[in-house]
Order: C-alpha cells, then sequence, then structure tokens
C-alpha cells in the first residue's frame, strides 16, 4: 500500500493519475493545505519543504523499511520504476523520457504557477510580471506543441512525461492561454482526458474556474 498525502493541484493529480495507471494500491491522505496542515512536524518529516505530493510506500521493492519519497518529479521516476510501467529501460529513451520529466519541473511547471499568480492572484497588479510570465507560458506551450507534432505522446509511448505535463493544462485559462490555440497539444490532452485511469484519478477532484480563483484571491 502506497499513502498519497494528497490535495486539489495539479502536482498531485499526476501522482494519482500515475497510481492509477500503475495499478498500485494506494491510500490518499488529506491534507488542507489552506489551514498549513502541509507544515505540520509530521508532514515534513516526509516532505522537509512541507509540500504536497508526497508518498510513503509500506511495500517497498526488496522489501525492508516504508519508503518516503517527496517532489513530485522524483515519485513518478520511483513509481515508474517500482512497477516497471511508463519509463523505458533503453538508455536513450529512459533518459529522454526522464529530460521531459525534468523540462516540466524546470520550465512548464514553474513558469505557469508565476503565470497565474501574478495574473490571479498577487495582491497588487505588476504589468511586467504579468507580460513576462504570459509570453514565457506561450513560448512553453509552443516547444510542447512542436514536440507533439511529430509525437503522438511527448515520449512517442505514453509515458510519466505525459503524466507530469497533462494536469497543468488543466488550469490554462488561469494562464492566459488557450489549448485550442495549440493544434497538437490540444489533441494530445483530448487523448489522455479520455483514459480511465485519468478519468478515476481526477473522479471528485476540484479544479477551480477563473472565477473561483478570482474570489480566492480577494479572501
Amino acid at each position: 500500500m502506497i499513502d498519497l498525502y494528497y490535495a486539489d493541484t495539479p502536482n498531485v493529480f499526476k501522482v494519482s493519475i500515475a497510481l492509477e495507471e500503475m495499478g498500485l494500491p494506494n491510500k490518499r491522505i488529506p491534507v488542507n493545505l489552506l489551514e498549513g496542515e502541509q507544515l505540520k512536524p509530521a508532514i515534513r518529516a516526509i516532505s522537509p519543504g512541507g509540500k504536497v505530493p508526497a508518498i510513503v510506500d509500506h511495500d517497498p521493492p526488496g522489501g525492508g523499511a516504508p519508503v518516503s519519497v517527496f517532489e513530485s518529479g522524483a515519485i513518478l521516476i520511483y513509481l515508474a520504476d517500482k512497477s516497471w510501467k511508463f519509463l523505458p529501460t533503453a538508455p536513450q529513451r529512459r533518459y529522454d523520457t526522464i529530460a521531459w520529466v525534468m523540462w516540466h519541473m524546470s520550465a512548464l511547471n514553474p513558469n505557469l504557477s508565476l503565470s497565474h499568480h501574478f495574473l490571479n492572484m498577487a495582491k497588487e497588479s505588476v504589468p511586467y510580471a504579468k507580460e513576462k510570465f504570459v509570453k514565457e507560458s506561450a513560448k512553453l506551450y509552443g516547444v510542447l506543441d512542436a514536440r507533439l507534432e511529430k509525437n503522438e505522446f511527448i515520449c512517442g509511448e505514453y509515458s510519466i512525461a505525459d503524466m507530469t505535463c497533462w494536469p497543468w493544462l488543466l488550469y490554462s485559462g488561469l494562464h492566459e492561454q488557450r489549448i485550442e490555440a495549440y493544434p497538437n497539444v490540444h489533441r494530445w490532452f483530448k487523448a489522455i482526458e479520455q483514459r480511465p485511469a485519468v478519468r478515476k484519478a481526477l473522479d471528485g477532484a476540484f479544479i477551480p474556474t477563473l472565477d473561483q480563483e478570482l474570489e480566492r484571491a480577494k479572501g
């Protein structure tokens, strides 16, 4: 059994999707981010930065004591290695997949997050930051679109690279992007959206609209 420290965020969704796709038994442990539960000592013992997702695998490969893993990219690699699914073993394909996971972690994830923050959540309007991160978000959507022009999925076959990028595009409106403007991304997004494991992973999840985020920003 794998404990997943859970909240309705795109970084958690990617792990939830992976667990369902890989058929790994798991239990969600809800973490209320608005009340700061992620900062409690019990969770920081697993995730030192006080962030979710984090997992505890009570049946790790090879047996032994439970294994805890934090940071969503590291969790996906761990789960893929554990299940022998969605991460190729041939070196070229394996590291190409890992490189795209890292591209998401170092480029797509932070830029989309900052775009959303300055557009919707910042207490003061910062026009320079809005323009900068919206433009960078559009550039990164373009990088993904170009990659998908020649590939059905990011690395050819469906993999953890797709699982790590896809949930962030659920929030495209919060980044002032339209998935329909990127035809290859749009085709890829709709294909993944229909996967049974993805639908199961997101069942009951709260994915805010722009109006809901604007209302929360006033609070």
